[in-house]
């Protein structure tokens, strides 16, 4: 594990990176970068790809209105996937807007992104999101691999403390490995329906509709729960609060 080093973005806010060499050395670089635990957390997994103007812009409503006052004012920290597109993109802007406090860590595989002022490392690498606080880059080769980092950062920043994973829109890596890893850790999730792709998929089984029997498997674990994407600011934040409270009673 390299030593942690601090970034200005251009848009003059700071955030602390380290590099990590091996998953067991998650809980040693979250103390190096001063990220106090155990904190309840949220994990944010999916994407925004397909999705018209309209719907990004119900997105940032709902990261400006809901997401970013619930994690406020429930002290929560938040991990995502660390990159300045899709959903990682609006919910650091919406950090930004809100003026929230809340540590946004972002996990991101280092060889998919590069540092400001520097040229990318590969022809799909994203640059990182600067409104988030902290960085944990870790080894991989391709997008995805940061899944199974995401869910130990969550973990080891929660431990027992309540902690959830939020889905919108979303593709193949969510379904084959965010929600898989979240559940395999006994983390709920709460799907955004309505929000496309891989969210809409699961809230149609969720619905008793059909679906492919991996999708069925994910559903039947009990720990699937969704809301709809126009269900109104007091649904979502009340369906937060309760996924939340299932994972109190559960562990």
């Amino acid at each position: 594990m390299n030593s942690a080093f601090s970034l200005t973005f251009d848009n003059r806010s700071t955030a602390q990176v380290i590099e990590l060499a091996a998953i067991d050395q998650v809980a040693e670089a979250l103390a190096v970068l001063d990220m106090p635990t155990p904190k309840a957390a949220l994990v944010v997994v999916g994407g925004a790809n397909g999705l018209t103007d309209d719907y990004l812009h119900k997105l940032e409503r709902l990261f400006v209105e809901v997401i970013c006052p619930f994690v406020e004012s429930n002290h929560l920290a938040v991990v995502d996937g660390g990159t300045d597109s899709g959903i990682m993109r609006l919910l650091g802007q919406a950090r930004a807007k809100t003026r929230s406090t809340f540590p946004l860590l972002g996990v991101v595989v280092k060889e998919k992104t590069f540092l400001p002022g520097q040229p990318p490392t590969a022809e799909d690498a994203a640059p990182l999101e600067p409104n988030h606080t902290h960085f944990l880059l870790v080894p991989g080769r391709s997008w995805g691999d940061e899944s199974a980092w995401i869910t130990q950062v969550a973990d080891t920043v929660s431990r027992a403390l309540p902690s959830a994973t939020l889905l919108i829109n979303g593709g193949s890596i969510a379904l084959n490995q965010d929600v898989p890893n979240s559940l395999g850790s006994r983390r709920p999730v709460l799907v955004m329906a309505g929000s496309g792709r891989a969210a809409d998929q699961l809230a149609a089984v969720l619905r008793g509709g059909a679906g492919d029997r991996s999708l069925e498997r994910l559903v039947e674990s009990g720990l699937i729960h969704a809301v709809g994407l126009d269900a109104g600011v007091d649904r979502i934040h009340q369906t937060l609060q309760t996924v939340f409270e299932a994972f109190s009673r559960q562990v």
